[in-house]
């Protein structure tokens, strides 16, 4: 019997498929499902997106071929209420049965559910209905097509369409194009009737996107307005338009060729119920006002406060709360010079980033005390915001440690601290966490926790004894920040303080450019559970015991069971081997592994202190969030411990025991690092992006340090690595991650992301992840370890996979399934293909996409 429901079952699951899978279920008699669009131009198939952009109707989207949201739609019930209530019309006593049972009311409200009703709305708005051929937008498309080829100079293009029935309910459109020949711009002329707008656009006619030779292009003459109209309203053409510009093109007497008119008219006005021209002028700067205290309530009271500074006046309805400074340091609109739209985006731009004001209003009016009248009175109105605002976010969080967290962050803002439009940001972070990968005895579900408070004050200039316009102009927005932070992490392991100071310099050499010099930048951590490594560090653990169980003299280093005991037995083991208390030599295997467990244990453990001075650049191309063709460069160089070094040398300090130099009984760590990271997007059309990523790492140890501190190092695997791995699982080298959490002080990472839409807000990718860490000069001496030659690069990890993704507007949920498509742990002949299977596959969860 049960195979035999088994079976039914079976075959209504497959008749349900196989009508959900007929692709003109909805077509109507008559009519035809659009499969296919077809272009041919001069003969030639084409596919290019700007032409296809011009069709009106699209066939239905597809995924790998399968016309996925159109039999999704195909399963909807598309009138779900009319179908609930014809069960009940047809069997009456139906009706009366479930209302006894469930009461009338409820029966109706059934209907609605999602089992009778939702679902077949979820089918219909994750669904595409069926695209049935129109001939009448198939003669629009017929329209566009032309349109687009006459603005690209294709003057005399013929265009029609056919349509093909391929099944009685299927059918394909062929669009025939032919272009004929180009015309090519020919002679150039201008008509300026204002002189000084043509001596203007002849100084710089080198740059106009009008040559001749080149085809005709409307978009050129578009480009061409917006330069023209950009160059006069930047050199005091208050009142020039677009509007003012015309083309004249002349085709008729010349074969494929244009002749093209330039025409600026003189400035048109209304004076009473005429309409007059004259030529335009170039309007000068006369005053600049500015108003610190603008509210709409205060702007008809009384001018209380007032200051002249520089050529600019400030007018305040109560008393000014602003260093003069302050304010007309962001204000590029100077007194005698030419008007310019440019100079009003600038200074907009600046005094919004003070984060003291609301959006600026400029505005301009005609001096009339200028009997010329030709100059401007430029007016600047600044409202400024609360000077204590108080604002709080929470936020669910994802890192290489953490698989999930929550994070709450209150923050209390004070502007204008010192009348000078700083601001201070007081903010307190808290988080709760889970990772697997961390000990944990009690099997509890959050443990990682973390608590810290932060200080930033930010000034709006760089803030040095001597003056930095020529090389740092204000132009560039340059701030100056301090800031002081402390944080408190548990996380059943080696729990720490972590106490930070900053003194950095910001500013934007251009437009999406950023520059950030950090002069110092302060870091002490603190460990405050070092007696639990061997219990965090379980790997590191089971080998020095699986040696204690051979060479261990001392019975008081084991537990009951005959383990070495942590952390008495660990540590007094260790000190019998490296002392030679132990049958084992210094040329043995097991001495060298129990050495490079004490040593790594020592580096982890051992509280850091670093001081460091670094200079990061970076640059976008990216012009706004819909924007899937850019790319994005940053590049770092950080030294630490140099300047330490100095005054200890200066100062005559004297070495402790192992050659290094101490601050406060520390050792601090020196080293020189730098960064290179780039990753590039480009839009494919139609919801699909490839994207790529390079990323190449290092940093030295030399002077005062053997290695590189833990929280400076480099490691590999995880969400936004190598999906292959888990994070800290890759390398170093062709060891095997042998530890627990694997680091080294040098990285290489190559990934590239083919991104495409499966329905609605799901996403896809396909994903090749290329990388890996290395030990590079530094005290790691194991071959297996360590960056050698170019021939380490045969140890480069590869890593693909596919990858889901769930847009919620505000984050995007992605899980990422990565297969070790190229282990260099493996022994040679097994390091290719040895993992491609589910079973073996590594799951990584992230917040938004990886780059």
């Amino acid at each position: 019997m049960r195979k035999l429901s088994t079976k039914i079952s079976f075959i209504i699951l497959l008749g349900i498929l196989i009508v959900a899978c007929n692709a003109e279920k909805r077509v109507p008699v008559g009519k035809l499902l659009l499969t296919k669009n077809k272009i041919l131009v001069n003969g030639k198939n084409t596919t290019e997106e700007n032409v296809t952009n011009q069709i009106y109707q699209k066939p239905n989207g597809k995924l790998l071929g399968y016309p996925l949201r159109l039999n999704l739609y195909n399963l909807a019930n598309l009138n779900p209420d009319s179908t609930y209530q014809a069960k009940f019309t047809a069997n009456p006593k139906k009706y009366e049965r479930k209302s006894k049972w469930l009461s009338a009311k409820q029966v109706n409200r059934l209907g609605k559910s999602f089992w009778y009703h939702g679902i077949h709305d979820f089918l219909k708005k994750t669904g595409e209905p069926p695209v049935i051929i129109d001939t009448i937008k198939s003669i629009k498309s017929v329209s566009r097509l032309k349109y687009y080829y006459f603005n690209n100079g294709y003057f005399k293009v013929k265009a029609n369409y056919e349509l093909d029935s391929l099944k009685p309910k299927r059918g394909e459109i062929r669009y025939t194009i032919t272009t004929g020949k180009p015309y090519l711009l020919d002679t150039l002329k201008t008509s300026i009737t204002t002189p000084v707008l043509d001596s203007l656009y002849n100084a710089t006619k080198a740059l106009s996107f009008l040559k001749t030779g080149t085809q005709f292009k409307t978009e050129n003459f578009e480009e061409e307005k917006i330069r023209i109209t950009t160059l006069f309203r930047n050199n005091g053409v208050y009142y020039f338009q677009p509007t003012y510009m015309n083309y004249d093109i002349d085709t008729i007497q010349k074969e494929d060729k244009a002749n093209v008119n330039l025409i600026i008219n003189n400035y048109s006005y209304q004076d009473q119920d005429s309409t007059k021209t004259k030529p335009f002028k170039r309007y000068k700067i006369s005053d600049v006002n500015i108003y610190p205290d603008y509210t709409a309530n205060n702007n008809s009271k009384p001018i209380k406060d007032s200051v002249s500074y520089k050529n600019f006046n400030l007018y305040s309805h109560e008393k000014l709360q602003y260093k003069p400074h302050a304010i007309t340091d962001g204000i590029f609109i100077n007194k005698g010079s030419y008007f310019a739209d440019s100079k009003t985006v600038l200074t907009t731009r600046y005094l919004s980033n003070l984060k003291v004001f609301n959006y600026p209003i400029i505005q301009y009016e005609i001096d009339k005390r200028d009997t010329t009248s030709s100059s401007l009175i430029a007016k600047i109105y600044l409202t400024p915001r609360k000077k204590y605002s108080f604002g709080a976010s929470a936020d669910v969080t994802h890192s290489n440690i953490q698989d999930i967290g929550i994070a709450f962050s209150p923050t209390l803002s004070i502007r204008n601290l010192f009348k000078g439009a700083e601001t201070l940001e007081i903010s307190a972070r808290a988080n709760l966490g889970s990772s697997k990968d961390l000990a944990n005895p009690k099997n509890q579900f959050f443990n990682v926790s973390e608590y810290g408070l932060d200080f930033k004050l930010n000034f709006p200039r760089i803030f040095m004894p001597f003056g930095t316009e020529k090389v740092i102009p204000k132009s560039m927005i340059p701030s100056t920040l301090i800031a002081i932070g402390f944080s408190r992490q548990t996380n059943i392991g080696l729990d720490k303080e972590n106490f930070t100071g900053a003194f950095a310099y910001n500013w934007t050499p251009k437009k999406n450019n950023t520059a950030r010099f950090d002069f110092l930048n302060a870091q002490f951590v603190r460990n405050l559970n070092p007696n639990n490594y061997f219990n965090v560090y379980g790997s590191s653990y089971n080998a020095l015991n699986s040696i204690g169980k051979t060479y261990n003299i001392d019975a008081t280093n084991l537990d009951s069971n005959g383990n070495l005991s942590i952390q008495n037995g660990t540590s007094a083991f260790t000190s019998d081997v490296i002392n030679g208390k132990t049958a084992l030599t210094t040329t043995d295997d097991e001495y060298k592994s129990v050495k490079s467990i004490e040593e790594r244990r020592v580096r982890l453990t051992e509280n850091s202190f670093i001081l460091s001075t670094s200079f990061t650049f970076s640059k976008t191309t990216k012009t706004d969030l819909q924007d899937n063709t850019f790319y994005h460069v940053k590049t770092k160089i950080e030294s630490a411990g140099s300047l330490l070094s100095m005054i200890a040398r200066a100062t005559d300090l004297h070495y402790n025991s192992n050659g290094n130099y101490e601050l406060f009984n520390l050792e601090y760590s020196e080293y020189i690092k730098t960064e290179f990271d780039y990753i590039k997007h480009w839009d494919l059309t139609k919801e699909k992006v490839l994207a790529v990523r390079s990323f190449f790492g290092i940093a030295i140890p030399f002077g005062n340090s053997k290695n590189i501190p833990f929280s400076r190092s480099y490691f590999a695997g995880g969400s936004n690595d190598n999906r292959a791995w888990q994070p800290y699982s890759l390398g170093p080298g062709s060891s095997g991650a042998t530890n627990d959490f694997n680091e080294a002080n040098m990285k290489i990472a190559l990934s590239a992301e083919f991104r495409f839409k499966i329905l609605g807000q799901l996403k896809g990718a396909l994903f090749a992840d290329a990388g890996n860490i290395w030990n590079v000069l530094d005290n790691v001496t194991d071959e297996k370890y360590t960056f050698t030659s170019i021939k380490s690069l045969e140890k480069i990890a590869l890593g693909t996979g596919f990858g889901l993704r769930y847009d919620l507007s505000f984050f995007i949920v992605r899980f990422d399934f990565g297969f070790k498509t190229f282990n260099p742990a493996y022994n040679s002949g097994q390091k290719w293909f040895k993992e491609l299977n589910i079973s073996k596959s590594v799951v990584n969860f992230g917040i938004n996409y990886p780059f």
